[in-house]
């Protein structure tokens, strides 16, 4: 017998974390960020931000349109490089020590690096989506199938830690973290997978195997479970792994950002998904995934062509240095 699920398309999903305006008029009531050297911008300010932020001598703010926030270049001495980075690191240490925003938690965290600038600079990851840079993360869906190179029959679906800040307790990918700067999507998988499923990196690096990247562009708040600021722009590339287990493996939680694991069969997540109770980068992945496998079609799916381009959108910003 059908289930209702069948009959509902996944858009609405897709429409929570690919939620960034397409329009030029809402575009513009950004500030673009732009670095030293480069006449491409590199990131999205909203305008409550930018009044917010605690600029100092490194930053030129132009309000007038187009909007900008541009980093200064130095007059001699640092290179560009060192003076982004220090500028960045200056502006981001006053908000943390003064919470000025919700989003920071009053902490410090990793680097994430600006991909497309044209030399290598970094600004904390809390702090990304504050200037709106491209964020790269990495997700691996670990999968059993009835016989070796079979169909996909169940996956393994993590519940997030009650204690995270964002998304708590939301379903989620199997392994899943961002890239920090200097770091590849490999390189993040490994360390993700023995951190938060214990899973051996010899059978992750034998396994894993590269599914693609997904891109779209998110404005924060668009999904429960967000608790800082709303309207943030976060422009996302995340690299796809798929990894066929056996059945004797079982992923176990090992840092205490995963609640748990589960077997869920392919039905089962798609109707979770259409429920809203996946982390939506995880939703962005795994629906991605059944659409791969053939569980979700052309023929089940009223907007299979509009949910793949908006699983693949053209990103506003450069992603590798310019040649």
């Amino acid at each position: 017998m059908a289930d209702d699920s069948d009959n509902k398309s996944l858009l609405p999903i897709v429409e929570t974390f690919d939620n960034f305006p397409y329009d030029a008029a809402s575009e513009a009531e950004y500030y673009k960020l732009y670095l030293p050297g480069s006449s491409e911008p590199h990131g999205y300010l909203h305008p409550a931000t930018v009044a917010k932020m605690p600029w100092d001598s490194h930053f030129q703010i132009i309000h007038d349109p187009p909007r900008r926030v541009c980093i200064l270049a130095p007059s001699s001495g640092p290179s560009p490089s060192a003076t982004v980075n220090r500028a960045l690191a200056s502006v981001v240490d006053t908000c943390v020590s003064q919470r000025l925003f919700h989003v920071l938690d009053g902490q410090h965290s990793e680097p994430f690096a600006i991909p497309g600038a044209p030399y290598a600079v970094a600004v904390e990851r809390f702090a990304a989506a504050l200037f709106g840079i491209t964020s790269r993360g990495a997700s691996l869906t670990a999968y059993t199938t009835a016989s070796p190179g079979g169909a996909v029959q169940d996956l393994w679906i993590a519940t997030r830690a009650a204690r995270l800040y964002s998304f708590p307790s939301a379903l989620d990918t199997t392994v899943a973290g961002g890239v920090k700067a200097g770091a590849t999507a490999r390189d993040t998988l490994l360390a993700e997978a023995a951190e938060e499923a214990s899973l051996p990196a010899g059978l992750v690096r034998a396994r894993a195997v590269s599914a693609g990247v997904l891109t779209y562009v998110s404005a924060t708040g668009g999904a429960a479970g967000w608790p800082g600021e709303k309207g943030l722009a976060v422009p996302d590339v995340v690299y796809v792994y798929d990894c066929e287990l056996a059945g004797d493996v079982v992923p176990v939680p090992g840092d205490g950002e995963v609640e748990g694991f589960a077997k869920m069969g392919v039905r089962e997540v798609r109707e979770r998904l259409l429920r809203g109770e996946f982390k939506p980068d995880a939703a962005a992945v795994l629906i991605d995934f059944l659409m791969r496998h053939g569980v979700v079609t052309a023929e089940n799916e009223e907007n299979f062509v509009e949910i793949s381009m908006r699983l693949h959108r053209r990103l506003p910003f450069r992603i590798a240095p310019p040649a």
